[in-house]
């Protein structure tokens, strides 16, 4: 059985060690915003997990049956090795897929949206909505956000058709992108190497 009197000799070594983690953990966190923004600039290595993207592999994800989920907002920031971009949602998580493509054009018209960069990501998540039931727009502004990252120059809502949303990366260039899930709440984290 552990006593409850910390030891002699050390007691405040094993006050700070929790407190450094606990700071470690809270330093990577951001609030959530209702139109794409920007996040402090991470340049330690200890918030820079888990590490620099490594594939440039396309992803499909098909998650068939379930309730849309709302995005309510994207947010982006530079870390030191890769520049992430996170989407807030409500709801669980939805399917998903991330190609490359030659050039970011509307949904459902097809109409090209004029942006320009090095490499075009297009991350569409289905069945997702980016509007509540009267039509209302939950992730408001754009369609165009400028990031001005390192890689990621720009975010641009391709859009919100038919139970899928586009979101588009302009990057400087190709490079590796790995794709997380995460809970409570439930998020979608992109990240891509400079």
């Amino acid at each position: 059985m552990r006593s409850s009197s910390p030891p002699r000799g050390r007691p405040l070594a094993r006050a700070v060690a929790p407190l450094a983690c606990l700071s470690v953990l809270l330093a990577g966190c951001g609030t959530a915003q209702q139109t794409a923004g920007t996040l402090p600039r991470q340049t330690s290595s200890a918030t820079a997990t888990p590490g620099t993207p490594t594939s440039t592999t396309e992803v499909d994800v098909e998650r068939p049956g379930m309730e849309p989920a709302v995005v309510t907002a994207v947010r982006y920031a530079a870390h030191a090795t890769y520049d992430r971009l996170v989407v807030d949602l409500k709801g669980d998580i939805p399917g998903y897929s991330v190609r490359w493509v030659d050039e970011f054009v509307q949904d459902g018209s097809g109409k090209p949206l004029g942006v320009h960069g090095g490499a075009y990501l297009q991350l569409t998540l289905f069945p997702a909505n980016a509007h509540d039931d009267q039509g209302r727009p939950t992730w408001a502004g754009g369609p165009v956000y400028q990031a001005g990252l390192d890689n990621l120059t720009g975010v641009v809502r391709t859009g919100d058709f038919e139970g899928r949303v586009g979101i588009g990366l302009v990057l400087g260039k190709r490079a590796p992108f790995q794709l997380t899930e995460k809970g409570s709440p439930s998020r979608l984290v992109l990240d891509v190497a400079h």
